[in-house]
């Protein structure tokens, strides 16, 4: 059988089955109903709930448990009340509590964890699309959570604007008490009901609640389950929304390894956002600076392929479902970490948002500079050139039924004024590359289903043949089922240089099955087995790998988790390959190996100011070798101004000669200050064995207005033996929210 004739009957086989699912109904929760109307007095944000607007608004109340079951009505009383002005939406959350005692935080730092905090969130769906949306809330201490919904219930916490709001805390409750302007929130006009929830979370009783009610097994952020707002009339529109966002940053950096003096840093940069309608925005942004952003936590890395790390960087953010979310997530077309990437952008612009309920648009423009990187002292050869390149993504999405849509994408690198080859001394860069891609995103309307149908093909100068990828998926989540079944096929010649793909000539079936049983009592509040199938095949249909893996979970009543499995692997090398990463000998291509490999993970209860976790494995390995690591986690909290934690990870192989035993370490102590929900200082170390590196890394944050920042940031890189410096870097960098 030819290797492209079975991906090609699979794809529109599996696009036949989720088309043909039941997908149009009404909203499951459409009679959940909260009437908004206009304050009747003015609302000051202190969280005292002594105005006359509060007294007169219509509460939401009679919260639904979500966990830890969803059978009954919260113990846990919650109420909920809105309204607006002219400039602004505001929200006030009554929590009462049930059982005395304080209150669980981790600290005052905005975007908190949700499962180790008592907190209350707002989820808001503006086109009542249940699809995409904006969260807001609070911690019991009054740290702030905003971030974009996406993809029907994924938070991005990465999105911060322009909000106020206070907690104040009474003996029986907390209350918090928010302004949102409606500059901050992307809507369309004339829309008079916007789909809503309200979530509760209480650590002292293990209880997470909503209004309108959620099946345990999805999150309380489900947009197929929330609730209508309804405004007495529509809401006002935000008037011209133009933010200019300055910075200014000086800095020093040495590198003691290539032994140059201390160089200084003077640079600023302005990003703006134009709000070109209330629900379609865009952002430019020249010369940016992402210094502040935090380092990205070393791993050890035993794996054959390229490792993801998450983008950090604000701009790429907002929307940033259309662009990075499309595909799969070892089969992105876009990453946008893969922009800047040791060179400067010098400019960029990007325009996202709504076009109306069911159409969204994302177009980006990027250029970066052109860059000269010498070669260490006493090579012989000369510095070399990257060259200016320019990146455009396009994106559009189509609603389709209920909850489902269509969405295209197109992505064009180009590097500029650039002749690969010409000079054979120097690094030879693509031309050009480009992607285009169609996919299909499933979620039926009680979110029973969901699935993925993608399609991509790519463009490159002298690669054609096999450059398609396409893969699809199917999943079923009720309370006690777990059904998915995906394949993918990935081309040879694909070719995603803006995307992540670590893995290429390949054929991957994924059938997995989980089923959950709740006893009635005790301390258990469900378990049950888990089983994962995963076989890759090359493009004549023969086996590569596969992992056979069967576990077996415990969910406990006090939040605290426990997992033991095993598994089963079969590795045929494509290419030589180094069992231990640290640039030692290979085994060589087309060996086959096998092993068997257990382990646990424990996760131990979020309420306690003392938490811990660990993950064992011990088992087979590469050329017949033992692998055994132990990875774990200590936490300890002063709530709630102080956060201590301790992550370790101990990995030993043994293997036959030339490598023998090696053992890693890899160390992370943390420390966190949250003097106020306004001023913060981080502080962490990375001891990485595998790769000869000690890391410091502290930075001081002080949000001195909303949106607008100072920042300090100190990082330190060593050489552990002997230990020595390699390099420092101290960055200032202040910025500055404007609105025009």
């Amino acid at each position: 059988m030819k290797p492209t004739t079975t991906p090609g009957i699979l794809f529109p086989w599996f696009l036949l089955c989720l088309t043909s699912l039941p997908l149009a109904a009404q909203k499951k929760n459409a009679f959940y109903q909260l009437p908004i109307r206009q304050a009747t007095s003015t609302i000051r944000i202190d969280g005292v709930a002594d105005e006359r607007a509060w007294q007169e608004a219509a509460p939401a109340t009679d919260f639904r448990m979500v966990l830890p079951m969803d059978t009954g009505a919260a113990r846990v009383r919650t109420e909920v009340r809105m309204a607006y002005d002219d400039q602004n939406l505001y929200f006030l959350a009554r929590c009462y509590h049930a059982l005395p005692g304080p209150y669980m935080v981790e600290s005052l730092r905005r975007d908190f964890s949700f499962s180790k905090n008592d907190n209350f969130l707002l989820f808001m769906d503006p086109f009542d699309d249940q699809t995409n949306g904006f969260s807001f809330g609070a911690n019991a201490v009054g740290a702030q959570w905003d971030g974009l919904m996406y993809e029907g219930s994924k938070v991005d916490l990465s999105w911060d604007n322009k909000w106020t709001s206070v907690v104040k805390n009474y003996a029986d409750q907390w209350i918090l008490e928010a302004a949102i302007p409606f500059k901050t929130l992307r809507y369309k006009k004339g829309i008079v009901q916007w789909g809503i929830n309200f979530s509760r979370l209480d650590l002292k009783t293990t209880e997470k609640s909503s209004w309108a009610p959620v099946p345990r097994q999805f999150p309380t952020a489900s947009l197929a389950y929330s609730g209508t707002l309804v405004w007495d009339r529509p809401p006002p529109t935000a008037g011209p929304n133009v933010s200019v966002i300055p910075y200014a940053l000086g800095g020093l950096t040495r590198s003691y390894a290539n032994a140059t003096p201390v160089a200084s840093r003077w640079d600023g940069g302005v990003d703006a956002k134009v709000a070109i309608t209330s629900s379609l925005n865009l952002d430019l942004t020249v010369n940016p600076d992402f210094s502040q952003v935090e380092v990205d936590r070393q791993v050890t890395n035993l794996d054959r392929f390229e490792l993801f790390f998450p983008e950090r960087r604000q701009y790429f953010l907002e929307n940033g479902d259309l662009f990075s979310n499309f595909g799969y997530p070892t089969i992105r077309p876009f990453f946008s970490r893969r922009i800047g990437l040791g060179v400067p952008i010098r400019f960029g612009a990007r325009l996202s948002g709504k076009l109306d309920k069911n159409w969204r648009i994302g177009v980006m423009n990027m250029q970066t500079g052109k860059e000269s990187q010498p070669n260490p002292a006493g090579s012989a050869l000369p510095a070399w050139q990257h060259p200016a390149q320019n990146f455009t993504v396009v994106a559009l999405q189509r609603r389709v039924f209920a909850r489902s849509n269509i969405g295209a994408i197109f992505i064009d690198k180009e590097s500029l004024n650039h002749q690969p080859g010409a000079d054979p001394k120097q690094p030879v860069y693509s031309r050009y590359n480009r992607n285009a891609g169609l996919e299909y995103n499933l979620a039926s309307s009680n979110n029973l289903w969901t699935g993925k149908v993608l399609l991509l093909k790519s463009f490159s100068p002298g690669k054609a043949g096999r450059d398609v990828t396409h893969a699809a998926n199917l999943q079923y989540a009720s309370r006690q089922w777990n059904l998915i079944w995906q394949h993918q096929y990935v081309g040879r010649d694909y070719n995603a240089e803006v995307g992540y793909v670590p893995r290429r000539g390949y054929v991957r079936v994924n059938p997995q099955v989980g089923y959950l049983l709740f006893p009635k009592g005790g301390p258990v509040l469900s378990h049950g087995p888990l089983v994962n199938a995963a076989y890759f095949f090359d493009e004549s249909f023969r086996r590569t790998d596969h992992e056979t893996y069967l576990g077996y979970g415990f969910t406990f009543r006090s939040r605290s988790s426990l997992t033991a499995w095993t598994a089963r692997d079969y590795v045929r090398l494509l290419q030589p390959f180094d069992p231990t990463n640290a640039a030692g000998d290979t085994l060589a291509r087309g060996t086959e190996h096998r092993w068997n490999a257990w382990g646990t993970d424990f996760v131990s209860k979020p309420q306690s100011l003392f938490t811990y976790s660990f993950s064992t494995r011990h088992g087979g390995y590469y050329a017949d070798g033992t692998r055994l690591n132990l990875t774990g986690e200590l936490g300890y909290r002063f709530q709630p101004y102080v956060s201590l934690a301790v992550s370790s990870s101990y990995t030993h192989l043994r293997l036959p000669e030339p490598w023998g035993g090696q053992t890693f370490w890899l160390v992370g102590p943390r420390l966190d200050v949250t003097m106020t929900n306004a001023l913060f200082f981080t502080a962490f170390a990375q001891y990485n064995e595998q790769q000869k590196n000690i890391n410091l890394n502290t930075r001081l944050q002080w949000r001195y207005q909303p949106a607008s920042d100072l920042f300090i940031v100190y990082t330190d890189n060593y050489f552990p033996a002997p230990f020595a410096v390699r390099n420092r870097a101290l960055v200032l960098k202040l910025t500055y929210w404007w609105n025009i």
